[in-house]
């Protein structure tokens, strides 16, 4: 009888010992969940951009998953194209959050989808870390407390070039713009800006060509007849190459300054080659001349990984996933309310320096290079540059009380 009874303790020992021994299996795979990022951008769209943003986000996840990850989790990314899309893009946040149950969003390079998805992520309130898109609206009209923004905006690159076109001779100006969002903010604030330092200015003539339908001959004869002092130019990616080759054939751009915003970025100075105009003032990203310990790393990391120099792409999608494993880490967990409260006024190290996300308005202080284009050895270059900081071309406090809705 005492043998039966020690037997069924010890069974019972056993199976108890067992239990424990499945719960702490079932405790440590949870802990070992993957942390799931739900990452979308306009990669067929626009794939000189997106494609090296991607390879800078892969090389991000890449180091910190290798140095163990964020809170002892790896990072898991769950990438798709929302094709220039804002309605796909939306669709597509709604399946991530639902269905394959991302912890936050990040990525969109175009305004307008930037826009679409920052309202999408106020609405379910999910953590939405917006990589690209520039319009001011998407951190102050329409911001919110889900939505932070990495890039300098509209506002922040406008602000450098005014500082530049002030000290121009240059008193009438005209502007050539896509006929959206980014370009409209952009447009706005180069013409505000400028005249808060040069009231003397005048605008007196703006094109706003359809994004990717320029008829740039077209536009280059009407901007010719206004015959400004200087042109403003915001056109990118194809439209820009359009513009260049049409305006030099037309004459535009002899005897008349050009202020152009992301034209010194290698994604649009490489297709140029020697096409590239000479002595614009623009706003770009000359790595093949910025020397510091911190941004050799990333160039060496980055060539070796991909075979390939970076561009602006590749800083912006490396600097936007370093700043969402910080996040992550200040938080100390991947609850949305957590992260959010954690990413305001969060300092991240980057390649280019110390960034800052604002807690009043969610803008990171990342800046901007500004300098001249040049040809040398027959491709497009940047010379004469300085590095702006982002925090000395934004609102004070007081201002984006104003700028920004209640959230």
């Amino acid at each position: 009888m005492i043998s039966r009874i020690q037997s069924t303790r010890r069974q019972v020992a056993a199976a108890l010992a067992a239990s424990f021994a499945l719960v702490s299996v079932i405790g440590q795979a949870g802990a070992a969940d993957p942390i799931k990022i739900g990452e979308v951008n306009s990669y067929t769209r626009l794939p000189a951009f997106t494609l090296p943003y991607r390879n800078g986000w892969e090389l991000a996840v890449a180091e910190v998953n290798a140095a163990g990850g964020v809170l002892g989790r790896q990072i898991e990314v769950i990438s798709r194209d929302d094709a220039g899309k804002p309605g796909d893009a939306v669709k597509i946040a709604e399946e991530m959050v639902t269905r394959d149950g991302v912890d936050l969003l990040a990525g969109t390079f175009f305004s307008h989808i930037g826009l679409a998805v920052a309202d999408f992520a106020k609405r379910r309130k999910v953590l939405f870390v917006a990589a690209e898109p520039l319009s001011d609206a998407l951190v102050w009209s329409k911001g919110n407390r889900y939505t932070f923004r990495l890039r300098p905006s509209t506002h922040m690159q406008a602000s450098m070039l005014a500082e530049e076109a002030a000290k121009l001779p240059a008193k009438t100006w005209a502007t050539i713009a896509p006929n959206y969002k980014y370009g409209q903010d952009a447009v706005s604030a180069f013409q505000r800006l400028l005249k808060e330092r040069r009231p003397d200015v005048k605008f007196v003539k703006a094109q706003w060509p359809k994004l990717f339908a320029i008829d740039a001959g077209a536009e280059a004869e009407a901007l010719a007849a206004a015959q400004p002092d200087a042109i403003y130019n915001v056109t990118f990616g194809s439209d820009l190459a359009k513009f260049v080759r049409e305006g030099s054939v037309r004459g535009l751009f002899k005897d008349r300054t050009v202020v152009s915003l992301l034209t010194g970025e290698p994604e649009y100075l490489e297709p140029l080659k020697d096409e590239t105009p000479e002595g614009w003032i623009v706003t770009g990203y000359p790595w093949y001349a910025i020397d510091t310990p911190a941004h050799n790393a990333f160039v060496a990391a980055y060539t070796a990984k991909f075979d390939e120099n970076p561009k602006v792409g590749s800083i912006v999608g490396y600097n936007t996933f370093k700043a969402i494993a910080a996040i992550i880490a200040k938080a100390g967990s991947t609850d949305t309310e957590a992260m959010v409260d954690a990413a305001k006024g969060i300092v991240v190290d980057t390649p280019l320096g110390e960034i800052t996300f604002r807690a009043s308005d969610h803008q990171s202080t990342m800046g901007a290079f500004v300098g001249r284009t040049t040809v040398e050895n027959g491709e497009g270059r940047m010379v004469n540059w300085r590095y702006a900081d982002g925090a000395d071309h934004l609102p004070g406090e007081e201002e984006v009380q104003h700028l920004r809705p209640d959230e």
